[in-house]
């Protein structure tokens, strides 16, 4: 196992998310952009609404590359401020498997906790062919809601559903 260090991303760190988000949607598979979809317009959106109203984390390896990153913000309507979502997680295709996307969402989790008590939940969307981010996202207390049947177009042109997932915070009781 590799040594790395995971940290609320910095507005610095907007290049080296750009670049693995790209290295990412290259492999196929993961998120749903692809390589060409990756701009700097659309990671600077979502930086900057993790960093201003919600959170965004990195994992960093041994000489400080970037490695990992995770976002997520409230939906814009104020009648959604209980939530985070537009979760999105990526780690380098060499570092997956390693422990690196439990412990930014352990991060993640914890902050929801301490630094923002109101939130109830956090959720997320992936695909059903993606059965060990579903594992993981289990292992984490998140819970299956549904399913959304041929909703998003793979790479192979096959259609597959996107499996609709939330964490509820146990500290919250509604």
């Amino acid at each position: 196992m590799i040594p790395f260090v995971v940290r609320k991303a910095k507005p610095e760190d907007l290049n080296a998310i750009a670049d693995l988000y790209r290295i990412v949607a290259r492999q196929g598979g993961g998120i749903a952009r692809g390589e060409s979809e990756i701009t700097e317009t659309y990671v600077r959106n979502f930086t900057e609404k993790a960093q201003q109203n919600g959170f965004q984390v990195v994992c960093c390896d041994e000489n400080k590359a970037l490695i990992g990153e995770l976002h997520c913000y409230p939906p814009e309507p104020r009648a959604f401020a209980h939530v985070l979502g537009e979760l999105t997680v990526v780690v380098a295709p060499g570092f997956q498997g390693q422990g690196i996307g439990k412990k930014m969402f352990q991060t993640l989790l914890d902050l929801v906790q301490h630094e923002r008590p109101g939130t109830l939940r956090v959720e997320l969307i992936t695909r059903e062919s993606n059965k060990k981010a579903i594992k993981l996202y289990q292992s984490l207390g998140f819970v299956i809601e549904g399913r959304l049947e041929k909703r998003i177009l793979g790479a192979d042109g096959r259609l597959e559903a996107d499996i609709p997932m939330a964490w509820f915070n146990p500290d919250i009781r509604s």
